[in-house]
């Protein structure tokens, strides 16, 4: 009896891990107990009983006569009221990787499958070209605390060079390019300065041109779309309101339709009586609001008089409208931290728009919502995810030339271990975000519209950056605590708010944005039975439920499996190599994901998207799930070179021992605690063992970021060097080698001096003395003068007149001592 319950249990568990079908387990399950009946004496009635319970599951009649019909009854009375705007939201853009990761068990060939991201000639030419050529342009102190705005010959450069054009379709004068270009375009821009980044981002990410391309008629789009490409008009979009931020569904901007009269500021020309829209509006934080031509402009329309049509309340609306429009308010601007770009208010009361104003014409009215979410997935995976990236980059570069350069008690401050733990995260992190969205454009450039995986890229990364340019700050110290023209890292490190605020606050984006979304729209049937329970679709629903229950089944078998075993059966690339562990952990994690989610909202119910906390940690899990995932494929896509392996091992460890602590959150947090206990006991049988990177793997990164080569090459690539020892940034590479050709002179010298073979008080002396006697030659001599001249450029900071004269140019002249 002992071995035929033993066959069993074994049966079931290779059933449930091998994810067979209802048939085979009913047919299985079948054997066993007929077996038992026949050939051990069990009772008859099992076999009976057996026979029963499986004809309900596999008859449909049965089953949803029993079974999935009472439940369809209580489901459609407990399943939450769907806002129009949560509709359209979980509607937006499309599932991609990210229901993989959901699947409880992704397909890794399919992720290898998916395209290598590339640049085509003509791309790579603009970023050889213009790109380098506007970097050189800018002066980023002046342009911050003396301009207060970019120079006219820079603003006129990247309207001439196209840059205002990168999504527009070459038809209409834009340049076209892939997403990927359009991100490390911005990327190399944000190297450099972040103000000059912001102005070429805005109009090339959620705004008039993206809104026009895809929902503008024809003349909307031939008007508009030159202009905006060639930069004649730039363009502003108002959403946000001081009273509607991250609830942007919410904004009291409104309009009325109306039939009324109007000058059009392009033509001159004298409009009357005709159908439009009478709008008021108070936006805040309008991104180039001070500087536009033209605005576009979300407000909710009404029909009181039915002008339109029976519907009143009509909906959020978006419309363009020229700034010199009768009545519209803009021009003034905010002041955002430590960067300079056009930012301000604009307001307007009773100003009459036509009809055709709207974007998209009359048959768009109350559409603009639906637009809005459509197209805010592909900006958010570009904008601020690149800046990001931008500043993981910067950070990793310029921290790496300055530790090594730095000595301290005559050492390199990147070998002592407390620097090199932070230099270990600045480097880790940066691969975690710049993998992140190469995955996430590469979808992009696929057709997809990624919402959910935009909303990772924009709550990570952005985090990820105050992580890194922490990191960095503290390892520079003073260096970047005094602010003048040699702080590279100041303006960076004041305009971090920015970053985690815009596009959707951070604290939102994480605890309702990216679980709430990718629960419904990534889970393989909750949506399929919420659409059947708000269309009273008996027989979808019962589809989707047994569906749904086979998977639960299955994860739940799969994770326990996997658990006592260490992930060692769950499968792998087969040329993942030493990597092939990291995947069969993060199938693991998946099954685990996939069974703690369908958990929390069995015991919860509607009220999960009211735990924020709960929600949160859920997006954790799958966020962290994507980011390892995307180093993993971009490892491969690098040709999977040794140098880079410190590199990914620290990112997806990292990322694997993140999403078990956002595991045992969920756990601890549950409501029901014998379910939380169960899940636990199924997901860690044997405890949680995802640790933090060991210090070994830390130390490599930091070395890598501290030695010239390959491996640092490709994490810093994109990154603007300036070729010029004047420069703060462009001198780092310089001293970096001097200080490296010159380190065993340095030492002899310091052998020399405690043998007392050096009398001399200073460093300058005893190296004068030592050539004198002959201990070192004139070519250490000239290296070692050369790496100290460069090092003290790179440890020097400003100081300036005392009343801080913004004409002061903050760099001292004083010899060193």
């Amino acid at each position: 009896m002992a071995l035929t319950i033993l066959i069993v249990v074994l049966g079931i568990l290779v059933l449930g891990y091998l994810r067979a079908p209802l048939i085979v387990w009913s047919a299985a399950i079948l054997g066993g107990i007929a077996y038992a009946v026949f050939g051990t004496g069990c009772h008859p009635g099992w076999l009976i009983g057996a026979g029963i319970v499986l004809a309900i599951f596999n008859l449909v009649p049965l089953r949803r006569a029993l079974i999935t019909g009472p439940i369809f009854a209580i489901f459609k009375k407990i399943t939450p009221a769907m806002s129009q705007t949560e509709q359209e939201a979980i509607n937006a853009g499309s599932i991609w990787w990210d229901a993989e990761l959901f699947s409880g068990k992704p397909d890794f060939d399919r992720l290898h499958a998916f395209p290598k991201p590339k640049l085509t000639a003509e791309e790579q030419a603009f970023l050889d070209g213009p790109v380098e050529e506007l970097c050189a342009m800018i002066d980023n102190w002046k342009i911050v605390h003396e301009l207060k705005d970019l120079p006219p010959d820079v603003w006129q450069f990247i309207k001439d060079k196209g840059f205002l054009g990168m999504i527009i379709k070459k038809k209409y004068g834009g340049v076209e390019f892939s997403n990927y270009a359009h991100a490390r375009v911005v990327t190399k821009i944000a190297t450099r300065g972040g103000t000059a980044a912001v102005s070429v981002m805005v109009p090339n990410s959620l705004g008039p041109g993206e809104l026009l391309q895809h929902y503008g008629t024809e003349a909307q789009k031939d008007y508009y779309l030159p202009r905006l490409a060639k930069g004649i008009d730039i363009p502003c979009f108002a959403l946000t309101s001081p009273y509607a931020g991250s609830d942007a569904g919410a904004i009291p901007d409104f309009g009325v339709v109306c039939r009324g009269s109007y000058t059009d500021p392009r033509t001159g020309q004298r409009h009357e009586n005709v159908v439009g829209i009478r709008l008021n509006w108070e936006k805040r934080w309008i991104t180039l609001a001070p500087v536009a031509t033209v605005l576009g402009l979300a407000f909710k329309l009404y029909d009181p008089d039915h002008i339109l049509g029976s519907k009143e309340d009509i909906g959020i609306t978006c419309a363009l409208i020229p700034a010199e429009h009768e009545g519209v308010q803009i021009g003034r601007r905010h002041s955002p931290p430590g960067s300079v770009f056009m930012n301000g208010p604009t307001m307007g009361k009773d100003v009459f728009i036509p009809i055709d104003w709207v974007i998209g014409g009359q048959d768009f009215v109350g559409q603009g919502w639906r637009m809005l979410v459509e197209c805010l997935s592909v900006g958010r995976c570009i904008s601020l995810p690149a800046m990001s990236v931008a500043s993981g980059k910067f950070s990793s570069f310029v921290t790496g030339a300055y530790a090594r350069v730095r000595e301290q008690f005559g050492l390199s401050i990147g070998k002592f271990e407390g620097v090199d733990e932070a230099m270990a995260r600045i480097g880790g992190y940066t691969y975690q975000m710049d993998s992140s969205q190469r995955l996430a454009l590469t979808g992009l450039d696929s057709g997809e519209k990624p919402s959910v995986i935009s909303a990772i890229l924009k709550y990570h990364n952005t985090e990820r950056m105050r992580k890194v340019l922490n990191d960095a700050m503290d390892i520079h110290g003073g260096k970047a605590v005094v602010m003048g023209p040699r702080n590279y890292l100041g303006h960076a490190y004041q305009t971090i708010p920015v970053g985690i605020t815009v596009e959707g606050a951070n604290i939102l984006t994480r605890s309702m944005i990216i679980y709430g979304q990718g629960a419904i729209r990534c889970h393989p049937f909750v949506l399929r039975e919420m659409k059947a329970a708000m269309a009273n679709d008996a027989v979808e629903f019962d589809k989707a439920f047994s569906g749904h229950l086979g998977f639960v089944m299955d994860n739940a078998i799969r994770s326990f499996v996997l658990g006592m075993t260490g992930s060692k059966i769950a499968s792998a690339p087969a040329n993942a190599g030493e990597l092939a562990q990291y995947y069969k952990d993060i199938e693991r994690l998946s099954a685990a994901f996939a069974l703690l989610s369908d958990m929390a909202m069995f015991s919860m119910g509607g009220s999960l998207k009211f735990r924020e906390k709960i929600s949160a940690r859920l997006g954790d899990i799958l966020s962290n799930l994507f980011i390892a995932t995307a180093c993993l494929k971009r490892f491969a896509d690098d040709g999977s070179p040794k140098e880079d392996l410190p590199l990914v091992k620290w990112s997806v460890l990292q990322a694997l021992h993140d999403a078990q602590e956002a595991f045992t959150g969920v756990l601890a947090n549950l409501p029901n605690k014998p379910l939380a206990f169960l899940i636990k006991w199924i997901v860690f049988p044997l405890g949680r063992h995802f640790t933090t990177p060991r210090d070994r793997l830390g130390t490599k990164i930091a070395r890598l970021l501290m030695q010239p080569g390959e491996a640092r090459d490709r994490l810093t690539c994109d990154m603007y060097v300036p070729k010029d020892e004047n420069d703060a940034v462009g001198v780092l590479n310089y001293a970096l080698v001097a200080h490296i050709e010159a380190e065993s002179t340095e030492g002899k010298l310091r052998r020399a001096q405690r043998d007392g073979k050096l009398k001399s008080l200073n460093a300058k002396g005893r190296l004068d003395e030592a050539l004198a006697a002959g201990l070192i030659t004139q070519a250490e001599f000239d290296a070692v003068t050369r790496a100290r001249r460069l090092k003290r450029e790179v440890i020097m900071v400003d100081d300036f007149d005392k009343m801080l004269d913004k004409h002061d140019t903050g760099i001292s002249q004083r010899e060193p001592v």
